[in-house]
């Protein structure tokens, strides 16, 4: 996916002219606090932690277990695996676009403020068993220890735009054979929840138009909707141009004024 975007419209009018600007202490201090917001959030090395209950998904013949990772820490064989797995689902939709973006892609894994959910297959794990709380902490153990199969990740960092701290995925795919289970829906949830305890405005991301599976997924299935910065919302003939959708979902007033709200003169 990665962050791209157009310069959003700064839409005003009289009444918006009137009301008291703040001064540069305010801002500052804002800035700051914003700041200190997105370190604190990209510090926590173990999302995971305040999540247990998504260590673990056993549904629809699948059983997975979940594992954070940061970008300057990838091992060799991890790094090979995002990437095969990145031109394995993305090379289609990308075309000939795709032997720049697998470089921008190579650059954006191993970054220090790249943030992973790395998704491992259960070995002898059956998804229909209802596991209690202890057997699930043993079946974690056992995967930690023996290391499944990896079988998709998400990417995503803690970062501003437009002056709003969010959740930016860069990332969600997936290995076609754990695809349409419910696993992708499970790991959004989960994105979601790490951005509201972080106290970010929303989750951000970019999809490919030629995606179609993935804009029915974060459109119809999980109601993101295309962002006033996404290209065809800044600019309808520059957004013709382009190949992708930023999408978004806010959290709040102000995430929602800028990122879903259009204002008109």
């Amino acid at each position: 996916m990665g962050s791209k975007r157009l310069p959003a419209f700064n839409h005003s009018n009289n009444n918006d002219n009137r009301e008291k600007k703040p001064n540069r202490k305010e801002i500052l201090e804002k800035k700051k606090a914003i700041d200190d917001l997105i370190k604190a959030a990209s510090a926590d090395k173990h999302p995971l932690d305040s999540f247990p209950s998504f260590r673990h998904f056993h549904k629809n013949g699948l059983s997975v277990y979940l594992e954070s990772g940061c970008g300057d820490k990838l091992s060799s064989p991890t790094k090979q695996y995002i990437m095969g797995l990145l031109k394995a689902n993305m090379e289609g939709p990308y075309g000939s676009q795709w032997p720049t973006e697998e470089k921008v892609k190579r650059k954006e894994m191993v970054m220090p403020e790249a943030r992973y959910i790395f998704v491992h297959e259960a070995p002898n794990a059956s998804s229909d068993e209802i596991l209690t709380m202890s057997e699930r902490k043993e079946t974690l153990t056992v995967c930690l220890q023996n290391r499944g199969s990896m079988v998709g990740f998400v990417q995503y960092r803690f970062t501003l735009e437009e002056e709003i701290p969010v959740l930016y995925v860069y990332e969600l795919q997936l290995e076609p054979h754990v695809q349409a289970k419910g696993l992708g829906k499970f790991l959004m949830q989960l994105i979601e929840l790490i951005a509201r305890k972080n106290r970010m405005g929303a989750v951000v991301l970019t999809v490919q138009k030629a995606n179609l599976l993935a804009m029915d997924f974060y459109l119809n299935k999980l109601r993101y909707i295309i962002s006033t910065i996404s290209p065809s919302r800044v600019d309808p003939l520059i957004g013709d141009e382009k190949s992708y959708e930023i999408l978004c979902k806010a959290f709040d007033c102000e995430a929602e004024a800028i990122f879903e709200v259009t204002f008109y003169p």
